[in-house]
């Protein structure tokens, strides 16, 4: 990967997370492919392919606001790779019940032109289901 490759993959990296921290969905859809493919670890091995789409990922970060109070990305590792990059980091902010959240996790994206083509998440779905439990608890939000 060149160098200026490189550089726009950390560059899409930093504007994608400051978005979600900042809840602008809008620059995360601008910043997704339309045919962007979002899989999670816990999603199985047979959705590998096909994943979340581009909406349905974005209805899923549009709640977080609702879901995770102050959600603030501790990033501990970045770096770009041959097709984008990946990163490191802790989600943190306080669930619904009051009880802070911290989710550590590792993203690997591919991008082009700019873009995010395909985003692969890995992270404990316990911390997740204790996620859930509060806001259930919360009455649904």
């Amino acid at each position: 990967m060149s160098q200026s490759l490189m550089t726009e993959a950390l560059d899409v990296a930093e504007r994608f997370f400051n978005a979600i921290e900042a809840g602008d969905v809008e620059t995360v859809r601008d910043i997704y492919h339309p045919d962007v493919v979002v899989w999670h670890n816990y999603d199985g091995l047979d959705r590998r392919e096909t994943g979340d789409s581009r909406d349905e990922n974005l209805k899923v970060l549009a709640g977080l606001p609702k879901r995770i109070a102050g959600a603030k990305y501790d990033i501990w590792y970045r770096e770009a790779t041959a097709t984008g990059f990946v990163q490191q980091h802790v989600l943190r902010g306080t669930m619904p019940n009051g009880k802070p959240i911290e989710l550590p996790a590792c993203i690997i994206c591919r991008v082009e032109d700019g873009h995010i083509t395909r985003l692969d998440e890995y992270f404990d779905p316990a911390i997740r289901d204790q996620l859930y439990q509060a806001v259930k608890e919360a009455g649904g939000l």
